[in-house]
């Protein structure tokens, strides 16, 4: 993947990190990933994905959250 094309936090293999760009979703799921702190800016670290890679665990804002590997496809990184 070149450095310019936009990636989400689904692609990213456990130990690797990066900064949300955008959040996309349905109305209900966009307000959900934002309430649960997942909002522009912020850097995220997948720790550890499930035995059949989905869900996958993050690690933001001091705190460690699971999410289905469709949500986190929504999730532009930068």
């Amino acid at each position: 993947m070149t450095p310019d094309a936009a990636h989400t936090l689904a692609d990213l293999r456990p130990g690797e990190s990066g900064i949300v760009q955008s959040v996309g979703g349905e109305d209900a799921l966009h307000r959900h990933l934002l309430d649960m702190g997942i909002t522009p800016g912020v850097k995220i670290l997948l720790q550890k994905t499930a035995p059949m890679g989905d869900p996958i665990e993050i690690h933001l804002r001091g705190y460690a959250l699971t999410l289905r590997l469709d949500d986190a496809r929504k999730i532009i990184l930068r």
